[in-house]
């Protein structure tokens, strides 16, 4: 027998064949088969860093400090080979299968947690990275990283497996939100998920930014329509060559059988969302009259459940069409005979058409409708903005995103969320090292990739509320911090946001003073627990622009965790990820040579003290 694929002639010998050699996650080798049938394994290729960074797949176990073999409880794995009946016309696993499968994953993962039924609530934005082939393997992970009330965040992993080179890379992440279905007693209570190592540590800390996110998705739309330079897009003209959007509309319906239903005769999500993704497809394609790929897929947000019975109207138009990329609009829409149409969900995908060497081709101008198309047109300029502004500042790397980020209205969301979440991240850490201690004051330090992070730690005596209301006024810090010397408001931007500027002097004799301008994000526990937190981080604005007098500073991450110890007593953590600007004001207190952390955080706690009881302070709302 040549070189080929491994089949299986004896159950029995394949299976005896594994219970000789156990099928440890660092163990797998490609086999192939020499003329004699014997079983030869092959060397496997050398990881890229890429392969690397995701063996966390092939790692079930994680060792923690106390030496105790550690595995997510919530924690579901499936493999799926690519098979033809998988694929489209170009060899390559359809969408809609997949978030078939990725759906299935994570509710396997919900009830494994909530311990009872469980319905898809919302799918977040999904960015395909790479497609996935006919014979190579699909490996979805799926874990709960944080349950709120009755909902809960599943994160999803999907992985895409070469078995012939050893290889596995990584397709897309998503988060899905999964409720627990009432039960005889009521609404579910579902019990806090534990994180147990730094990945769920952070994972579970930014699952709070990320729910804020998907509660307040409707506002930034609108707030981003109202926009003026929106609402003056013309584009709709007509154009010599345009498409109408009409030629693009695809309507199909589909009856819902048992096996579209789930386990608990409801429609299974995943089959909706498969559909859905068949008739966005071909609306694109009478757009471009050639086979698109889905690139991105916004929100997925089940509004309502469908039984086994139902009629599914599906319909699906171009909105837009960009230079390399086009928006399909989609949406599902349930009845039974006799009975009105029920809106069950709505999404919008993003595709492109490539060439023969795999490059966006250019797609035609769309011609919107008179009256409803004008406005899809607009929203999905809109929604394209958004989508850049999270590829630029929501960064899955948080030293990937710039400093030197212009804030506007219409990105002010996005920004918060970064500015809150890299400082979670920071604080999520646990390979710092304690670099000094001194009256209850403790000094941490962290360097890693060039950069070197601080910890500075302490407790007071006054309740939590009062110390995170106290020090989210960024314009009293100069009262005890030396390094504040002077601190404005230049934007209230809302109740949690605040736009400052502030000027520190100057280390040296003759150095320069500097002024930065921060962005204070604020957020209050989310649950029993949690911190309170005070984010910053720097922006630009055109109205503050450099000036030769002061020079201009940058802050990366920084802020406060602020803990409730007792009801009485607070532990407060401040975290900074020093830039090059910053760095000049702890390094002799990093080399030993000083002792400023300590004196200011006594400072610290010293006016904490001594403004716990202000009338203002309880007063106080904003920041």
């Amino acid at each position: 027998m040549k070189d080929g694929p491994l089949e299986v002639l004896d159950v029995a010998m394949f299976f005896g064949f594994r219970q000789r050699f156990p099928p440890s996650p660092k163990a797998w080798k490609i086999f192939r088969t020499t003329d004699s049938g014997d079983l030869v394994a092959l060397a496997p290729p050398a990881m890229d860093s890429e392969s690397r960074a995701l063996q966390e797949w092939d790692e079930p176990l994680v060792i923690l400090e106390n030496g105790e073999e550690y595995r997510n409880p919530t924690e579901v794995k499936m493999s799926q080979i690519v098979l033809p009946c998988h694929a489209n016309h170009r060899g390559e696993l359809s969408v809609g299968q997949l978030l078939k499968w990725m759906d299935t994953t994570a509710c396997l993962s919900a009830e494994r947690h909530a311990g009872c039924p469980c319905i898809t609530a919302s799918v977040d934005d999904i960015y395909f990275e790479h497609t996935i082939g006919v014979g190579q393997v699909v490996n979805i992970q799926a874990k709960v990283n944080r349950a709120f009330n009755s909902s809960m965040e599943v994160g999803i992993l999907v992985l895409c497996e070469d078995l012939f080179t050893d290889r596995q890379w990584r397709v897309c992440h998503a988060f899905a939100t999964f409720v627990g279905r009432r039960t005889e007693a009521g609404k579910v209570q579902l019990t806090q998920v534990v994180p147990r190592t730094q990945t769920e540590q952070v994972e579970h800390s930014v699952a709070a930014e990320r729910r804020r996110m998907r509660l307040i998705h409707v506002e930034i739309m609108k707030d981003l329509l109202n926009n003026a330079t929106l609402q003056k897009v013309d584009e709709w003209q007509d154009h010599q060559d345009s498409v109408p959007a009409e030629r693009t509309r695809v309507e199909s319906v589909e009856l819902v059988l048992p096996p579209h239903a789930n386990h608990q005769v409801n429609t299974f999500g995943g089959q909706i969302m498969a559909w859905m993704e068949n008739v966005a497809t071909i609306a694109a394609s009478r757009l471009c009259n050639a086979h698109p790929t889905l690139r991105t897929i916004d929100m997925f947000h089940f509004r309502g459940p469908s039984q086994i019975g139902d009629r599914l109207l599906l319909k699906a138009i171009v909105n837009y069409s960009f230079k390399h990329s086009m928006e399909v609009g989609v949406c599902a829409e349930a009845y039974q005979v006799g009975q009105s149409l029920r809106h069950i969900n709505s999404a919008f995908m993003t595709f492109e058409v490539l060439d023969q060497h795999g490059k966006p081709r250019t797609l035609p101008q769309i011609r919107p409708e008179p009256v409803n198309g004008k406005r899809r047109y607009r929203e999905a300029i809109a929604r394209k903005k958004i989508r850049l502004d999270r590829k630029y500042i929501i960064s899955c790397k948080q030293t990937e995103v710039p400093l030197s980020v212009p804030w506007d209205p219409s990105n002010q969301v996005y920004l918060s969320y970064n500015n809150v979440s890299a400082l979670k991240m920071l604080a999520a850490r646990n390979n710092w090292v304690l670099n000094s201690e001194r009256n209850k004051v403790s000094l941490y330090t962290l360097e890693e990739n060039q950069v070197l992070c601080i910890w500075v730690e302490t407790q007071v005596n006054v309740p939590a509320e009062k110390v995170f209301l106290l020090m989210s006024d960024l314009r009293r810090r100069p009262e005890w911090d030396r390094n504040y010397e002077l601190c404005e408001v230049v934007n209230q931007v809302n109740e949690d946001d605040t736009i400052y500027r502030v000027v520190t002097p100057s280390v040296s004799k003759h150095g320069s003073v500097q002024d930065f301008i921060l962005l204070a994000s604020r957020r209050r526990p989310c649950n029993t627990g949690d911190p309170f937190v005070i984010a910053l981080r720097s922006v630009t604005l055109p109205t503050h622009p450099p000036t030769e007098d002061y020079k201009r500073g940058e802050v990366t991450c920084a802020g406060f965790s602020i803990w409730e110890v007792s009801s009485n007593v607070t532990k407060i953590s401040y975290y900074n990820q020093a830039s090059p600007e910053v760095l000049p004001y702890i390094s002799t207190d990093i080399a030993g040579l000083s002792s400023s952390f300590c004196c200011t955080f006594q400072s610290c706690s010293q006016f904490l003290e001594e403004n716990k009881d202000s009338l203002e302070l309880l007063a106080s709302t904003a920041l």
